[in-house]
This record gives structure tokens, sequence and C-alpha cells, in this order.
């Protein structure tokens, strides 16, 4: 595949048990940078996201495409579709601890996931994980690799699931609601993490939340979603500033003091 680092989805539709949730999604997600997918619940900006990982819900049916470098992700078998995640697409979840087994040690679930895709051996993942968890801030990333989920503080967590989550070097990562259940200041490290990340290695990220705040403090463009399509599409400043469709107008008016704090905010994380 050639040029994998960029997303275009077409004419993206999901339905289970023939109810209609993705009605037409079209979206251009760039390379090396961060496009947000806002909107309130029920829009379909997460399903978009599991969609784009290959993770939708059982008995879903999807139409559309998805295209990453070249080739639609609908398409592919599970072997191939298996080999991309987390190789070259890797998903970030609201809720770390949901993604890290409560009974394994921190090292033993990374190494696993670290050897598998980057063939490594044993000690080598070892070296790979405490240079990433040095990256994004753990402390004593050697011992936090003996650690177990329930050590961590919930801030701490979601590093750590970053870090697994960019170990295999993937170019897209899907980051979904990462910061919801995190308080003000712990959330504003997440999100200096993020766009460190994006901007530092490259690394295309989708967000997506129904914080507007947060997708003015962090989005380089932004993607509103309703009723299973995307209403508006622009660069974040135009959207937050001039939003031409009604529903995304409504959106901001209802967060007036915390889109104004995100714009504060971004002044630091940028």
């Amino acid at each position: 595949m050639s040029d994998p680092a960029g997303l275009s989805i077409e004419d993206l539709t999901l339905s289970i048990d023939g109810r209609s949730i993705l009605d037409g999604v079209d979206l251009e997600v760039a390379p090396g940078r961060i496009t947000g997918l806002a909107g309130e619940s029920g829009s379909g900006k997460t399903l978009t996201g599991m969609s784009i990982i290959g993770l939708p819900p059982e008995r879903a049916v999807l139409g559309g495409a998805i295209r990453y470098g070249g080739a639609n992700l609908l398409e592919l078998g599970d072997k191939k579709r298996n080999a991309l995640r987390g190789a070259q697409i890797a998903m970030v979840f609201q809720d770390p601890a949901a993604s890290l087994h409560p009974m394994m040690s921190i090292g033993t679930q990374l190494t696993d996931h670290v050897r598998y895709h980057l063939r490594l051996s044993r000690s080598g993942a070892r070296e790979r994980l405490v240079d990433l968890l040095r990256q994004v801030r753990v402390p004593d990333p050697e011992g936090a690799l003996r650690k177990y989920p329930h050590q961590f503080s919930g801030g701490q967590l979601q590093r750590i699931a970053i870090a697994g989550a960019i170990a295999c070097e993937p170019k897209v990562l899907v980051a979904d609601e990462p910061t919801t259940a995190l308080d003000v200041t712990v959330q504003a490290g997440i999100l200096h993490l993020l766009r460190g990340l994006c901007d530092n290695l490259g690394l295309t990220i989708v967000l997506i939340t129904h914080d507007l705040g947060v997708m003015s403090a962090l989005a380089d463009q932004i993607a509103v979603m309703r009723h299973g399509k995307v209403v508006e599409f622009g660069n974040r400043a135009d959207v937050i500033q001039r939003p031409a469709h009604p529903y995304t107008r409504s959106l901001i008016d209802a967060l007036p003091d915390r889109v104004a704090a995100a714009s504060l905010a971004a002044k630091e994380v940028g």
C-alpha cells in the first residue's frame, strides 16, 4: 500500500438489524493532522471510528468505502484487517481500564502486543516499551511494566494505553473520547501529549469527542456529525468561529464557556 498515512471515507453506511445508523458519511482525514469528529451522543461518530479500526458491532452491515493506502478496508478479509489493526491503524478508548486486563501486568500485556506485530524478542520489546512509557511521561517506566492497571491513576492509565497504541508505529490513531473521564488538569496533559505525537511523529489522529471545547484546543480540522452524516467540515477556526450549519452553531452556543476556556487552553497545547 502506498501513502498509507491518510484516510478517505466515502458514502459510509452502517445498519444493524435493518436500522440505519451511519447514513452516507464522507470525510477526508489529512495525513499528519488531527481531524476532530464531533457530535452529540448517537450522532454516529464512535461507530465511524470503530468502522475505521475494523471493529463494528455484531450484526452490523457496512457499505461504501474506507480507503487507506489505495485499498478499501471494508473489502479486506479478516486476516488482512487483523494485520493492519495495531500495526498500521490503532485505537485509544475512552476508558483505558477497559482495554487492559486487570489480572495481567502492564509489561505482559504490552510486550505480547509488540512482539506479535514487530517480531521482537521479549527483551527487545521491553526496551521499546520502556522508551515509549518515558516518551508519554509515565513515571518510573521500568517499574510501571511490573505493575497492574489498578495501581495507576486514570491519567496514567490513559498514557499507558496511548503508549501501547503507538508501540507498533501505526500511521493512524483513532482516539475515542480519550479525555472524557479525566479531570481538567489531567485532560490538558493528554491533549498536549496527542498534539506532540502528531507533530513529532507525523501521526494521523482521528479525535472523537462530543466536546467542542476539546476540538477548539486541539483539532486541525473538524467534522460535525448529526444523524449519521457529516453536516459540516472545515479547518478549526472556520468551524468554531464561523460555523455554517445551524446544528454546529447550536452546539457552540450551548457551550460558550467551555469553548472559550478551551480556546485559552489551545495556546498552551499548541
